[in-house]
């Protein structure tokens, strides 16, 4: 795709794994427009994920990967919404309170329409990212 890309503008989407990719950061990749999704926010730039940059560099000399941020997260959002609705969390799982970095639209996926039989929850915000020449930005 790179090659073709020289003389026909190409545009490539690919898995969410894809973001672990770093071939695509090479020199022969340069210009191609890789797209790809992900159900949580990269951006970095709010006062916590300031922090957790800090605590990394001070503490462990060196960077947090994309999986730290989802696990504080996952755990912060969903530990405050365990505590405090305890056996009955499947009831407030979809609200939007204790946001951290992520915009989650969670919502229960009906294995049967007709019974109203929950099967299991679904987050369907997914974020679209662009990856160009190493840059990588929110598309929507």
């Amino acid at each position: 795709m790179a090659e073709i890309n020289k003389t026909y503008p190409v545009q490539v989407m690919g898995m969410p794994t894809w973001d672990g990719i770093r071939e695509f950061d090479k020199k022969e990749f340069r210009d191609l427009d890789i797209f790809y999704t992900t159900p949580f926010n990269p951006i970095r730039t709010d006062i916590a994920s300031e922090q957790i940059n800090q605590y990394f560099k001070d503490k462990l000399y060196a960077r947090p990967s994309d999986m730290v941020f989802r696990g504080f997260e996952s755990m912060y959002r969903f530990g405050k919404l365990l505590k405090e609705l305890g056996p009955n969390i499947s009831s407030g799982i979809g609200e939007k309170k204790y946001k951290v970095f992520t915009d989650f639209d969670i919502q229960p996926v009906l294995l049967d329409k007709q019974k109203q039989q929950l099967d299991y929850f679904e987050n369907k915000k997914l974020y679209f990212i662009k990856k160009v020449n190493g840059a990588v930005s929110t598309v929507f």
